[in-house]
């Protein structure tokens, strides 16, 4: 039996800055890691180049976590994209904004960053052993005990940052949840998001690879349109995919209907009225010409008019009516189902988790079970695409870091 102050279980970028901030001299706490090294869906984030956080007021990330963004402002306003900016910047890693608001180390390297925290983690002391999956937690009178296949140890306060359920192969399998329930902390429903749409019957296939920036869409559920939004959208083998798509799949569900419009912020009617212009004056334009008029790819252009009906020499003076109200429509709002949703293999957070009803979100910890914390994915908080969710990340492991310290000192 070992005894530790405090003891963290999941070593992703919640669990080793809680560490590391939850450190003061003379306390000792244990960081435990399933995986045979710390960090591993980090060094996953931004395709490798880790896109920590976005360069926005902090004020303005609470519209980017759904219906949880009021919960989330007492961590983020507790340590902004600012202060992790200065964290890393004051390590020698400095960051770099995009056009678009991402920040990424300068680097460009999830490495980096996750040198960084390891080295602060042993810098200050901190036990950390990887390897080791916590295989049960049980709640005593005056402490925590966790079971691993090789030790028991007690501590008096116990973190739980395993993140959610997605990309099971970096380890995330859904084992807080587990956890949590078994120490009586409610848990809501759990389901991918940010993922990858698949499309029934979808006319797309070779186009994979093409991107849309900015492209409007809306979102439709039993002839209701629930969503109107602008975002990047990738076309894939399968389907749809793109920060516009990840973010709006969050609260898509199968056969909801998509549809697309390919001439950018044009309105139907505008675009209706300036095609019809635009044949009228150049009447022995072939039609390929005249769509090749607007920021439609050549090869979604010959598409668009072979579903359309139109052959694409076909000239303007011989365009009809049906074929002139089926092209527009499909420039404008071309339809596409969804047959199902990337599952956990692809998205890049899990929705649900730890009830946020069953925490403290000024201090991270448990209203069921005194000095019970949490910290990152495991939580029922999911955010856009980014740099949203590492910042939630950071945020909420800080959060509950400065609680154990407060209280560590009183005690």
């Amino acid at each position: 039996m070992e005894q530790y102050d405090v003891v963290v279980i999941g070593a992703g970028p919640a669990g080793l800055f809680c560490a590391l901030q939850a450190a003061v001299p003379g306390h000792r706490i244990l960081l435990l890691e399933k995986n045979k090294n710390p960090g591993t869906k980090l060094l996953l984030s931004g395709s490798g180049q880790c896109n920590i956080t976005h360069g926005g007021e902090i004020r303005d990330f609470l519209s980017h976590y759904g219906d949880h963004g009021k919960q989330v402002k007492p961590a983020l306003f507790g340590f902004s994209n600012r202060d992790l900016i200065s964290f890393f910047r004051e390590r020698g890693l400095p960051m770099i904004t995009e056009d678009n608001g991402k920040v990424f180390p300068q680097t460009r390297r999830s490495a980096d960053v996750l040198a960084i925290l390891v080295h602060e983690c042993r810098e200050r002391g901190i036990v950390l052993r990887c390897d080791e999956p916590v295989t049960g937690v049980t709640r005593l009178p005056q402490a925590f005990e966790i079971e691993t296949p090789i030790a028991t140890y007690r501590t008096g306060m116990l973190v739980i940052t395993t993140g959610g359920a997605s990309y099971p192969q970096t380890g995330s399998t859904g084992d807080g949840y587990r956890f949590s329930e078994s120490l009586g902390q409610p848990v809501t429903k759990t389901e991918p998001a940010l993922t990858p749409l698949r499309i029934r019957n979808y006319p797309f296939a070779e186009l994979a690879g093409i991107s849309f920036d900015c492209m409007h869409f809306t979102v439709w559920r039993a002839g209701k349109k629930i969503a109107d939004t602008t975002g990047d959208v990738l076309f894939t083998h399968h389907g749809l995919s793109g920060p516009g798509i990840l973010d709006a799949s969050r609260n898509i569900q199968d056969d909801d209907e998509i549809r697309l419009s390919f001439v950018g912020h044009l309105k139907q009617e505008k675009f209706a009225a300036d095609l019809m212009k635009r044949a009228g004056k150049n009447g022995t334009w072939q039609m390929r010409t005249l769509l090749a008029e607007y920021p439609i790819p050549e090869r979604l252009n010959r598409i668009l008019l072979a579903l359309s009906g139109i052959h694409r020499n076909l000239t303007c003076a011989h365009f009809s009516a049906a074929q002139r109200s089926q092209l527009i429509m499909n420039c404008t709002q071309f339809p596409l189902t969804v047959s199902e949703r990337g599952d956990y293999s692809v998205a890049m957070v899990t929705r649900g988790g730890v009830a946020l009803d069953g925490v403290n979100l000024k201090t991270m910890e448990s209203r069921v079970v005194p000095n019970l914390f949490f910290a990152g994915e495991v939580l029922d908080i999911d955010g856009d695409t980014g740099g949203y969710n590492l910042q939630a990340a950071f945020s909420t492991g800080f959060l509950a870091a400065r609680s154990i310290r407060n209280r560590r000192a009183v005690l």
